[in-house]
This record gives C-alpha cells, sequence and structure tokens, in this order.
C-alpha cells in the first residue's frame, strides 16, 4: 500500500489496537523509515473515534520530549486518517518481560523512571495519557524508554477528564485506575495507578489483577488490596503500595515526586543481552544523556 505517493507500507501491521494498526513504512521523499498508524476501516461514520484519533496526532504534536515518538505528517488516505511517525525500533516492556520473566530491580525502576519523565513533560501540558500498560512502553537498543500510543490522551479542561462516550469506559481493565472504572475520572494520579501496575508486572512477571471478564477485573481494581511482592527492597514496597493506593489523593504528589523515589533503585543496571546495545559498542544515545544528566547535578 503507498499513502500519498510517498509512504510506502509493509504488507503486514506491526500491531493493532482499538483505533487502528501501525505499519512500518517507508518515506520516498525523505528516504528515511518511519511508521504510519491507519484509523482503523470504519463500516459507518464514526465522528468520536475520528476525534480521538485528531486528539492524538495533535497531542503528539504539542509533546516534545525524547522519550516520546515524533509526529511527522498527518492527513487522509481513501477516507481513512492517518498518522505518521517516527519509527521506534526496541522491544515493549509486555515482550521483554514474556521473553525474560521478572525483571531485576534496577531496571524496573529505571523503566518506571524514564515513563515518569515523559509523563512529567505530558502532565505539565495537561495531557493524561490513561492508557499506560507494558505495551506501550517500548525499550530501545541504547536501554532508552519510549511511551507509545497516546490514543486515549486527554487534554484537561477541567480539573478532571470525562470520558465521551457514554456507557463505555475506554482503556486496558488490568491497567485503570479506579476512579476510572467508577467514575469514568481521569487525572494525573490515574497514570500514576497505571504506572503502579506496571512497576508491579516487571517485579513479578505477571499482571496484577486478571479475571474471565472485564468486570471481573474491574471489581478486582475498585476492591482488592495487591499482594506484596517478595524480594523486593521494603521501601520500593511501600511505595508500590502508594501507587496502588484505591483513593487517588493518597497516592504520591505527582510524577516528580515518584521519580524521585524511583532513583535510588534505578542503579547498577545489569546487562540484558539480546535487548541492549552492548556496552563495546558505540551508542550516541548513552554518550548525550550521560552528558546531560551531569548538567546542574
Amino acid at each position: 500500500m503507498v499513502i500519498g505517493d510517498r509512504y510506502v507500507l509493509d504488507d503486514l501491521p506491526l500491531g493493532q489496537g482499538g483505533m487502528g494498526a501501525v505499519y512500518a513504512g517507508h518515506d520516498k521523499h525523505l528516504d528515511r523509515r518511519v511508521a504510519v498508524k491507519l484509523l482503523r476501516l470504519l463500516t459507518g461514520p464514526d465522528e468520536e473515534m475520528e476525534r480521538r484519533f485528531l486528539r492524538e496526532a495533535r497531542i503528539l504534536a504539542r509533546l516534545e520530549h525524547p522519550g516520546a515518538p515524533v509526529l511527522y505528517d498527518f492527513g487522509t488516505f481513501d477516507q481513512r486518517l492517518f498518522q505518521v511517525m517516527q519509527f521506534i525500533d526496541g522491544v515493549t516492556v509486555a515482550d521483554l518481560v514474556s521473553e525474560h520473566g521478572p525483571l531485576p530491580v534496577p531496571w524496573a525502576a529505571a523503566i518506571a523512571a524514564q515513563a515518569c519523565a515523559v509523563l512529567s513533560a505530558a502532565h505539565a501540558l495537561s495531557i493524561y495519557h490513561r492508557d499506560l500498560k507494558p505495551t506501550n512502553l517500548m525499550l530501545c537498543p541504547d536501554g532508552s524508554v519510549k511511551v507509545l500510543d497516546f490514543g486515549l490522551a486527554m487534554l484537561r479542561e477541567t480539573d478532571s477528564t470525562r470520558f465521551t462516550r457514554i456507557g463505555q469506559l475506554l482503556g486496558t481493565p488490568s491497567y485503570m485506575a479506579p476512579e476510572q472504572i467508577q467514575r469514568g475520572l481521569a487525572g494525573p494520579r490515574s497514570d500514576l495507578y497505571a504506572l503502579g501496575c506496571v512497576l508491579h508486572e516487571m517485579l513479578t512477571g505477571r499482571q496484577l489483577f486478571t479475571g474471565p471478564t472485564e468486570y471481573a477485573v474491574f471489581e478486582r481494581q475498585v476492591k482488592e488490596r495487591p499482594p506484596p511482592v517478595p524480594g523486593i527492597p521494603a521501601e520500593l514496597s511501600r511505595l508500590l503500595a502508594d501507587l496502588l493506593e484505591k483513593d487517588p489523593e493518597r497516592r504520591p504528589a505527582g510524577v516528580e515526586a515518584l521519580y524521585e523515589r524511583l532513583q535510588s533503585f534505578a542503579v547498577d543496571l545489569p546487562m540484558l543481552p539480546g535487548f541492549l546495545t552492548p556496552p563495546s559498542v558505540p551508542s550516541p544515545g548513552r554518550m548525550y544523556a550521560r552528558v546531560v544528566g551531569r548538567v546542574l547535578a
């Protein structure tokens, strides 16, 4: 498939979600690899879906951070909206945990801390992700983390953002905060709860709350206390418990506070063979980050 006589897409999608499919492709004009997200083929007009797709593009255009993909282009092809984004080479945290099992504490903390940095930039613009999960976090070969898929993200218009589609909860049950489930409301601390679910999964190798139906998962998210993770430092256990508080007011004050609490655990990161570029291979990203980290340290 060729879009706009410019973007040549691979035959099979890299992945599919609620709004559409993402394809790897090639930009013939600029001779570079790209990722193209196509709004799924609809049987009839769906103004809500189109608004969300357009909103995601506008959010990506505003969000300038190394941990978020760059939006290159946006348009319509064959009556379908499309986004052209930076192609990210890496592995999702979901695949990393599936292949590796529970992650070492330093890596789980480092991935969560990098997600905090991206969320800090987003929350400063009053953007809430609302769908943080392992498939939306990608570990790149240089060790950096990208936060993907802002398709459910919202720009805050009031103190809390209400879902627009009546009768439908938008999100992934295993990572949804209780306030999203009960009241359809999301704020910055809803993203913290989701990140807590992801951190728990990285440390244990399995989803925190599961069930035979979405309703069963919703019930557990709202009512059930998370089990402790054996074998991790006591302070990290307290941090997880704070993140997974049912009352959002009892969670950390913001992503910056969470980032600081994660720092003491994100040290002496071991090598992850098969996932990371070896230290012997020059890494421009690591070189750049190393010096930036010394600025006003």
